[in-house]
């Protein structure tokens, strides 16, 4: 696709205040990369095969119609943003991360890898716990495994619903969730990101809840399985019990957005 350039915004207020926050972010992205990842080719591979699978799994089985204007927060190399802006009806994205080196170098790649429309794309530095945009903006507020890094979820959610039109809805994938069986990975997992000095945080379905609750963002719960075949029923089985892979759907009170149906309660 790629009809054009993404745009850059510096954000000079931000990067005066928070200079030594985003170079910590960038280290540690690098960190949990590595440890989620492995090699860089492997990370690029997710980007490319398993990542847009999620844009489909959205809208088909939790009735997302994505639209308007986007903010995506903790984008990172904005894979999610380069997937959104090819959706027809979305005529902007805006992708915000706390370290403007992702944004500036690795955002363009993954942009050119999907093969973006990245004229919708603007890129710009910020802080999730407090986002430099006025009330009621955007349709749709997104990120990926990006809430439990946050120092204040509740901040963060409460944020995401002050900049949400009414009826605007938050969108949340890939966070670690707890399973309810606790198996031996857990503490190795655990064990890694102390050695690394990663300030890592796990929460359980539970405390998402009450998170989203305390934000007084009404929560609705999907359960993710992007496999197929005979993978799929035996994720199906698990999912929620060796692990956990759940989409969280907060909407805004307001006029109900329009091209969206509920997601099934859990």
């Amino acid at each position: 696709m790629n009809t054009g350039e993404s745009k850059y915004s510096e954000n000079k207020a931000y990067l005066a205040r928070c200079e030594r926050e985003w170079t910590l972010a960038l280290q540690e992205t690098g960190t949990r990369r590595a440890l989620e990842f492995g090699r860089e080719d492997e990370w690029l591979r997710c980007v490319k095969g398993d990542f847009p699978k999620y844009i489909p799994f959205l809208k088909e089985n939790c009735g997302l119609e994505f639209r308007g204007r986007i903010l995506e927060i903790g984008a990172g190399g904005a894979w999610l943003s380069a997937e959104l802006s090819k959706q027809p009806r979305v005529v902007e994205v805006i992708a915000t991360d706390l370290s403007p080196r992702l944004l500036k170098e690795q955002a363009p790649k993954v942009f050119k890898l999907l093969n973006a429309n990245a004229a919708k794309i603007t890129r710009m530095p910020g802080d999730y716990h407090d986002l430099d945009f006025p009330n009621n903006h955007f349709d749709f507020v997104v990120c990926s495994a990006v809430l439990h890094r946050a120092a204040n979820i509740v901040q963060v959610l409460r944020e995401a619903k002050r900049v949400l039109k009414p009826g605007g809805q938050f969108v949340a994938i890939r966070e670690p969730v707890w399973p309810l069986v606790k198996i031996k990975s857990r503490a190795k997992m655990l064990s890694k990101l102390v050695a690394t000095g990663v300030n890592e945080r796990f929460y359980t379905l539970a405390d998402y809840k009450e998170f989203f609750k305390q934000a007084a963002l009404p929560l609705q719960v999907k359960r993710v399985n992007l496999s197929s075949g005979f993978k799929y029923y035996v994720n199906k089985v698990v999912n929620g019990l060796t692990h956990a892979r759940y989409a969280f759907v907060g909407t805004k009170w307001g006029r109900a957005t329009a091209g969206s149906r509920p997601v099934a309660r859990t």
